[in-house]
């Protein structure tokens, strides 16, 4: 009598990686965006977060943005020294309007085996239920709040609320720096202040 061969069952699921989104504009990316991004990702025990910057931005109220491969080039010199954050392009690729529940629909697709996180500022959590198909959104990714005075903390949408230090800085106003001639030395990392100065950006910004 042949005795069958023993087949071992491999799971091959496994858990999953977890890694953080933090997406914006980043026109341009400076210290605030990097001090969250390394701050969640240190306290949530991320494999890596990675910085989604929009090709055209979905708000209602359009707002006006350089080139993207600028504020890609920017993002880039900006991260360039942590190996815990990395650029994902899938919005810059792709064109168009950068709705975040077409980004998540297309990154799940194409990687089965991660969780994602996506970082928010308190700002924007209390605008979520105006994103763009936010109830399937929410589905798709978890949130991530980080707190900010003068904005509540409570929300429809499940929010995993981290502490990081408070720096009141903007995008807008280092780009009205830039137009005023006035320094944004210790604003921005030192190589992406350099290159705002080599291309001649927001020198006309309004």
């Amino acid at each position: 009598m042949t005795v069958p061969e023993t087949v071992a069952v491999v799971d091959l699921s496994g858990p999953k990686k977890q890694v953080g989104l933090i997406g914006g504009n980043f026109n341009p990316v400076h210290f605030a965006h990097l001090m969250i991004a390394e701050q969640v990702g240190q306290k949530l025990g991320f494999d890596h977060v990675e910085f989604l910057p929009s090709y055209l931005p979905p708000h209602i109220d359009e707002k006006q943005t350089i080139d993207s491969l600028h504020r890609l080039n920017m993002v880039r010199l900006a991260i360039e020294d942590n190996p815990h954050l990395t650029i994902n392009t899938t919005d810059l690729d792709r064109k168009g309007k950068s709705y975040t529940v077409d980004t998540m629909k297309k990154l799940k697709i194409e990687n089965p085996d991660t969780e994602y996180y996506f970082i928010i500022g308190g700002d924007q959590v209390e605008y979520l239920p105006k994103w763009h198909k936010i109830d399937e959104l929410a589905q798709l990714v978890n949130f991530v709040g980080v707190k900010r005075p003068g904005y509540e903390i409570d929300s429809p949408y499940p929010i995993i609320w981290v502490d990081v230090p408070q720096i009141q800085l903007s995008s807008s106003y280092i780009r009205k720096q830039v137009a005023q001639g006035c320094s944004i030395r210790y604003l921005v990392p030192e190589k992406v202040r350099e290159y705002i100065e080599e291309e001649g950006l927001y020198l006309n910004e309004a």
